[in-house]
């Protein structure tokens, strides 16, 4: 596997990163705290009855998924139902996937990946590392600000970063980014950690590609208040349901949303400026043995029903044609003009710097 230089240092960062953690195996049941936790069967509904597998379809698909964990099965079981295809998957941060991908250089294992960060995919295909599939049903029907016109990256859903508060502690919350650097909130904000959470990442290389050098005067403004950088996503949400603090800036928003439906005491604002919402791509890998598995997954995660689970789990769809009844759709949201290309050629070098301050 060939990275280019940029990606080759993020690996190694991301690689030192989850040093001492043992990798999941490729099992279903995998779990991620940083973006697992939403779109439980509960939350997405059941999957369809099983449907006569396809004759031409046989054997399996190691697929390695950004979460949410319970969308992820839902997808995987009523893609199974479809076609007959087993599938093996691991399920981590996409840190965490971008990392084993690296490890496993030498002798590939996955077939597919679904990413929260839509540089990392962009990555991929710089690196040659993705397998075109321009003939992918339903891809005309996606959003294709979020897709690769020759079929190397499809975004299937999508999330936006907002200012996720705890309602019994916030009873006016922030309606700027910049308030968040204020005294009344000295202490009491957490925000992700982008070498874990691409997301996260996202967000933060979004801002500065909008505001330029002059953007890092936020983050540092939030070091200076007593912005803690926390681990991944769900980490840095789980402080702030129980309490403890009382703010995530830059919080995933499905996890919000999905928290909420569950009873918990968290709302979400996107602030009045504008944020970043981050396409979760998932493309084909070149090295994959499995083809036409690989494709067939690709077009269920594009049907109607696959769709519709997304909308379930609290996500924006990808397709255009269809939008959730449970969340913000994306003429909803208030949007920075991020540069997409500036952020993939930045990312890494934005990672360590953030870091760096946040030690």
């Amino acid at each position: 596997m060939k990275w280019n230089k940029t990606r080759k240092q993020g690996a190694v960062m991301l690689l030192s990163a989850v040093m001492g953690m043992s990798l999941y195996g490729c099992s279903t049941g995998s779990t991620s705290a940083g973006e697992a936790g939403a779109g439980t069967p509960e939350a997405t509904g059941a999957t369809a009855a099983p449907q006569a597998a396809e004759a031409a379809l046989s054997g399996k698909l190691v697929l390695y998924s950004a979460g949410p964990q319970g969308l992820a099965d839902n997808i995987v079981n009523g893609f199974k139902a479809k076609t007959g295809i087993d599938v093996e998957m691991f399920q981590g941060t996409t840190g965490k996937i971008l990392a084993r991908l690296e490890a496993e250089k030498a002798n590939p294992a996955a077939d597919v990946v679904i990413l929260a960060s839509l540089p990392s995919a962009q990555a991929l295909m710089a690196d040659g590392l993705t397998l075109p599939y321009p003939e992918a049903a339903n891809k005309d029907k996606l959003n294709q600000d979020w897709s690769d016109a020759g079929g190397n990256y499809f975004s299937s859903s999508a999330s936006a970063l907002g200012i996720v508060y705890n309602t019994k502690l916030v009873a006016n919350p922030p309606k700027t980014w910049a308030e968040l650097a204020g005294a009344e909130w000295k202490d009491a904000v957490n925000i992700p950690d982008p070498t874990l959470s691409g997301s996260a990442l996202d967000f933060i290389t979004g801002y500065l590609s909008v505001n330029g050098e002059q953007g890092w005067e936020l983050f540092r403004d939030y070091k200076a208040n007593g912005v803690a950088m926390a681990g991944a996503n769900q980490e840095a949400l789980d402080p702030v349901i129980t309490g403890a603090k009382s703010v995530v800036a830059a919080g995933v928003d499905y996890m919000a949303y999905s928290s909420k439906a569950k009873g918990e005491p968290l709302d979400i604002i996107y602030p009045e400026e504008g944020t970043v919402v981050s396409p979760r791509p998932a493309a084909i890998l070149k090295s994959t043995p499995n083809v036409a598995n690989a494709k067939a997954f690709i077009d269920y995660l594009l049907s109607d029903e696959a769709q519709q689970l997304v909308a379930g789990a609290y996500l924006i769809p990808g397709r255009e044609d269809i939008e959730a009844a449970n969340r913000a759709n994306l003429k909803d949201i208030p949007q920075l003009p991020a540069d997409w290309t500036w952020m993939s050629e930045h990312g890494d070098e934005t990672a360590a710097e953030f870091a760096e301050i946040y030690k």
